[in-house]
């Protein structure tokens, strides 16, 4: 063998030996604990995370130790929580979390926390696990939080939830909501050490889905039909053709809505402890609203019928307070993602302010212009009476006496 294949043959097992050794290092199996030992350990899927625990399902004595690396400044928090609505989506609402917090010293601070809403800090307080023996180390840029608690009898598979996010001063902000913060969570079974984790976030789709639905049949389809009504009519060209383009319009937003409608309402029965209480009063308000909508379209008296007058008041009352309403629930919709997911949704906001700016401009400009042309038909048909009755009223001028 020459001597530069023996060079190429060292420098392969250099770098081979180097990948394994940094391999084995990023195992739970390699990581030890001063005085504490551990029957099971996994390697977390998301965040450079490792679960250590012991697990005594008679007593429901939980022993962990969460450790998290990659943390390279203390100006970061740190936590490990339990969902005991053993759901994964969304893992983080009713959560009971051990928080640690890095100091300077070195000593982290470490407390727990009651995840009550998306808009947490992680405050202080119990939770609804008895902990015992709860501290905290910060070292070589990993935190570890240790922890033994309680858990309720016959437990044995929990889902868990772990995150990291910054600090402003020594409050916790908001974590991050990439994919892999948002993944951070899995279904764990105690006993075998096996766990299920979450495939995507089919949860968040579901709710972009829901937003899209109902913002393109009640936030935009209904009102661009009410606007084909109020000022195609006008035009007399237009009849009859302003009426089937008003009823399609109208008819396929209420069949896209519901099926929003839907979408909310098998949103919201997944989502236990989880309260959009005014988006979904809204929600199930503009349903009631545009159902009697439909049914006012069987019930639609002819033009020269004595009681058409209640039936126009009815139906115009009702649907500029579903259009009214319909944008508000919108504007409510484009919160609740914001407070779900962060400001990441601000582009579907201004968008749709556009597009609903777009047609209340084209609103104006049309109801100016109607206008004109209803005073200028008035005006010529005030004319054509005129003069065809005269200036007495009886088709011909006084006679002179």
């Amino acid at each position: 063998m020459s001597m530069l294949s023996m060079l190429r043959l060292v420098l392969a097992l250099s770098v081979l030996s180097c990948a394994l050794v940094t391999s084995s290092a990023q195992t739970c199996r390699n990581q030890t604990f001063s005085n504490r030992v551990f029957t099971t350990c996994r390697d977390l899927p998301q965040l450079t995370a490792y679960l250590h625990w012991t697990y005594d399902q008679a007593s429901g004595k939980l022993e962990i130790a969460f450790k998290h690396a990659g943390i390279t400044s203390t100006n970061r928090w740190v936590a490990w929580a339990i969902n005991p609505r053993n759901t994964l989506d969304p893992a983080m609402i009713g959560a009971q979390a051990l928080v640690a917090i890095p100091q300077s010293n070195g000593s982290p601070r470490a407390y727990t926390s009651s995840i009550a809403n998306t808009a947490t800090q992680l405050e202080e307080g119990n939770i609804s696990y008895p902990v015992e023996g709860l501290s905290a180390t910060y070292q070589n840029n990993e935190v570890t939080i240790f922890a033994t608690l309680t858990l309720p009898n016959g437990t044995t598979s929990l889902v868990h939830v772990w995150q990291d996010g910054p600090l402003s001063g020594s409050t916790p902000q908001e974590h991050s909501h990439e994919t892999s913060h948002q993944n951070s969570k899995e279904t764990l079974n105690l006993l075998s050490g096996s766990s299920t984790q979450a495939t995507g976030n089919s949860r968040l789709k579901r709710r972009n889905t829901h937003g899209v639905l109902n913002a393109v049949s009640w936030g935009i389809l209904m009102p661009t039909g009410a606007i084909i009504a109020r000022y195609l009519k006008v035009f007399k060209s237009a009849d009859p053709a302003w009426f089937y383009l008003h009823v399609t319009c109208q008819a396929s937003a209420y069949i896209v809505g519901v099926s929003g409608f839907g979408t909310g309402l098998k949103l919201g029965s997944d989502s236990k402890g989880v309260q959009y209480d005014t988006h979904r009063t809204i929600g199930i308000i503009l349903f009631c609203l545009g159902t009697l909508q439909v049914f006012a379209l069987f019930l639609r008296l002819n033009k020269d019928h004595k009681y058409r007058v209640y039936w126009n008041a009815y139906h115009h009352f009702v649907g500029y307070a579903t259009i009214g309403l319909s944008i508000a629930n919108v504007f409510k919709g484009f919160n609740t993602l914001e407070n779900y997911v962060g400001d990441r949704y601000d582009s579907w906001r201004n968008a749709y302010i556009g597009i609903i700016g777009a047609l209340g401009a084209i609103a104006v400009l049309l109801e100016a212009y109607t206008w004109i042309i209803v005073l200028k038909r008035r005006k010529s048909e005030n004319k054509m009476s005129h003069g065809a009755n005269g200036v007495n009223g009886y088709g011909s001028r006084p006679q002179q006496v």
